[in-house]
């Protein structure tokens, strides 16, 4: 049967909206519901500040410039751990008895590589051993975090922890740019990426979760991501080119999850309906050359991005739309 999740974030600016993420999450997703993210709250609530409230052992502070990694967690680094945890003390309350999956996100090491500077400055990116050492401290705070998730919600059988990293395309190919923004970082060769995707995802799959990897970036190296341990390969239809089809065709034939984003992630000027958005799926599934009654299982649908740019009345509605498209496409 084909489900329906959520890609993370979500609009709006206080705990007040972070709860009502919570309901409509619950309520449209009942499958596979997500820990929302509401970056408007500020940038302790970030992609980046999230991940490192998880991150294990390394300090760090915001800069004019970013984060950067320090010998002690500054101010907003306390803030991103405090509003992670106050988030799942919020997540408990409101998501008691729920049973079944669920989902959370953390950025990914080369996502973090590339925003976060070393201490002297510059992107830890510039840095072989620095960037070794923020991913393995991601990869142990994971553990734990993954630990904390199963604790308070202890009805959940399948944990999935869905690994964002828009930024890998630009670490692969050299466009991450300097502090001074005239040079761009040495491109990261393919076995040193895997090998950092590998310590987080295998962290993650060692404590009990499902990893999954997500990007709404083109050029995605979705055979390399997979072979280092990914269970799910989360990416937007949209952005697919033909190299990519075999890939995904590949996984999901071998049982591995494919979340593919169908709706957009903010306001479309004229709203699709779940038959449109079935039918482009089954177009998808057709030109692969794979049955939708064969690999369904496999098969999750979600937003294309997130939804932190959309209107406050719009993810419940694009929520709902994957869901009843999934059921659609379950017959």
């Amino acid at each position: 049967m084909t489900t329906a999740t959520g890609v993370g974030s979500m609009p709006g600016e206080d705990q007040h909206a972070y709860a009502e993420a919570v309901r409509v999450v619950l309520g449209e997703l009942p499958e596979l519901p997500h820990l929302p993210e509401l970056p408007g709250r500020g940038v302790s609530a970030t992609m980046t500040g999230r991940a490192l409230a998880v991150v294990a052992d390394l300090g760090a502070d915001l800069q004019p410039s970013g984060w950067r990694l320090t010998d002690a967690a500054g101010i907003d680094h306390r803030r991103s751990r405090s509003l992670l945890a106050q988030d799942l003390d919020g997540l408990e309350e409101l998501a008691e008895g729920h049973t079944g999956a669920f989902k959370i996100q953390v950025a990914g090491p080369w996502t973090l590589a590339a925003t976060v500077e070393k201490p002297r400055g510059d992107k830890v990116l510039s840095d072989v051993g620095a960037r070794r050492e923020l991913a393995q401290a991601l990869a142990e705070g994971l553990r734990d975090h993954v630990r904390d998730v199963r604790r308070r919600l202890p009805g959940v059988e399948r944990l999935v922890v869905q690994v964002d990293e828009p930024a890998l395309p630009a670490v692969l190919s050299g466009a991450v740019p300097t502090a001074s923004g005239f040079h761009r970082h040495r491109t990261v060769d393919l076995p040193q990426a895997s090998a950092a995707l590998e310590w987080v995802l295998a962290a993650i799959a060692e404590a009990g979760a499902e990893p999954w990897v997500h990007s709404c970036a083109p050029g995605v190296p979705l055979e390399v991501v997979r072979r280092a341990g990914a269970r799910g390969l989360s990416v937007d239809l949209a952005m697919l080119t033909a190299a990519d089809h075999d890939p995904l065709a590949e996984a999901l034939e071998a049982g591995v999850t494919v979340a593919l984003g169908v709706v957009p992630g903010t306001d479309p000027a004229t709203p699709a309906s779940d038959a449109h958005v079935t039918e482009k799926v089954l177009r998808w599934l057709d030109m692969l050359g794979l049955d939708p009654a064969e690999v369904g299982t496999h098969l999750v649908l979600t937003p294309a991005c997130g939804l932190a740019g959309a209107s406050p009345a719009y993810p419940r509605a694009a929520l709902a739309l994957v869901r009843t498209s999934a059921a659609s496409l379950s017959g």
